[in-house]
């Protein structure tokens, strides 16, 4: 199972960006993938998941500005960014879960794979 995070770099207020995960060696027909963030001095939160069953599930700071997808034929999951906030300056994560139920999606240590972060800084 390995997970391969892109897209990250600098926007201003008001912008958009659209991160990808590739995932390989496992099918998202049987794994949920989260998108976790960590900004400087502050500990790594949840930000938005798509379960094995296409459910869509997000942080409420980013509900109606952040959407997840996946492309099944391509094995990735996309975090589309709008309206980007200097808040939501962080390092960003993609992680997967084996059929994880809904009650787990938010917890990290439900998440048995990790991608290597990319950076998001939103600043004008």
């Amino acid at each position: 199972v390995q997970l391969q995070a892109s897209g990250g770099g600098v926007v201003e207020p008001g912008g958009s960006l659209t991160l990808s995960c590739e995932a390989s060696g496992f099918s998202l027909d049987d794994y949920s993938i989260g998108w976790f963030r960590q900004a400087p001095g502050k500990e790594r939160e949840f930000v938005a998941a798509i379960r094995w069953t296409g459910t869509t599930h997000y942080q409420d700071s980013v509900k109606g500005r952040f959407t997840i997808s996946r492309d099944k034929a391509k094995n990735t999951v996309y975090l589309q960014m709008n309206s980007l906030k200097p808040e939501d300056t962080a390092v960003y994560y993609c992680a997967a879960g084996r059929n994880l139920i809904l009650s787990s999606i938010p917890y990290q240590n439900r998440y048995a794979a990790w991608g290597q972060g990319t950076q998001v800084t939103v600043s004008s």
